[in-house]
């Protein structure tokens, strides 16, 4: 684990600087957003990283983001933009949404309607809707085949706005041919979603990039290695 200031800058600085050079690369120009996942750090970590600028953080369980949400505060800092990356079930919806400023997990219809029954923001709140790219039996998502199905009943929900498609890979496969395929969805979809592309962690974001990622999420290579879960 790493919370000393010194080495999460450096280690931020030198995320930042592959994510620069992987969206030179792609030559899609699309500008890529860096979601700081920050499952299971010390919440000292997360100021550590707000301190260096950086606003945007994903958690994956609601019970940690709320309290994450709450503490950094009392803290000093106030302005700390919370994205939901996990699995999310219908029940813990509503003590959600206060929180966060995006989910990337939207993995049903279901879940959608309930999202947009909840959600009481001015503007729409913006989801990514999951697609389980290599139809892993234990994963949540939608079938490559069901998305765009899927995206038509979802874009017409009122109180939130598509930004585009998310997955994760198999650990097996090729991440690349995954990326690519949902990149190849996304097309697809036209106008149903904002084009946008949440895929790409620590082991795989340049890949990602170079496929046309909008927004990777990114957590050991800068906070080091995760912590036990408490």
């Amino acid at each position: 684990m790493s919370s000393d200031v010194g080495e999460i800058g450096e280690n931020y600085r030198s995320v930042c600087a592959r994510i620069a050079r992987a969206a030179e690369a792609s030559q899609l120009g699309q500008v890529v957003s860096l979601i700081a996942v920050s499952k299971f750090q010390p919440i000292e970590s997360v100021e550590a990283l707000y301190r260096l600028g950086h606003r945007d953080f994903g958690e994956n369980y609601v019970q940690d983001l709320i309290k994450r949400a709450e503490e950094p505060k009392q803290r000093g800092c106030g302005e700390l933009r919370w994205h939901f990356i996990g699995h999310l079930q219908t029940n813990k919806v509503k003590a959600l949404l206060p929180y966060v400023v995006s989910i990337h997990s939207v993995d049903s219809v279901k879940l959608a309607r309930e999202i947009s029954k909840r959600w009481t923001g001015v503007e729409a709140l913006p989801i990514f809707v999951e697609v389980n790219i290599d139809e892993e039996p234990s994963k949540a998502g939608f079938k490559s085949g069901e998305v765009l199905a899927g995206l038509e009943e979802i874009a017409r929900l009122p109180g939130i706005l598509v930004q585009g498609l998310m997955c994760v890979p198999s650990e097996e496969g090729d991440p690349g041919g995954a990326f690519r395929k949902l990149r190849e969805l996304s097309l697809r979809a036209g106008a149903l979603t904002q084009g946008k592309l949440s895929m790409g962690m620590s082991s795989d974001f340049e890949v990602a990039i170079r496929e046309g990622a909008t927004h990777v999420r990114v957590g050991s290579l800068i906070f080091g290695e995760r912590p036990i879960s408490p």
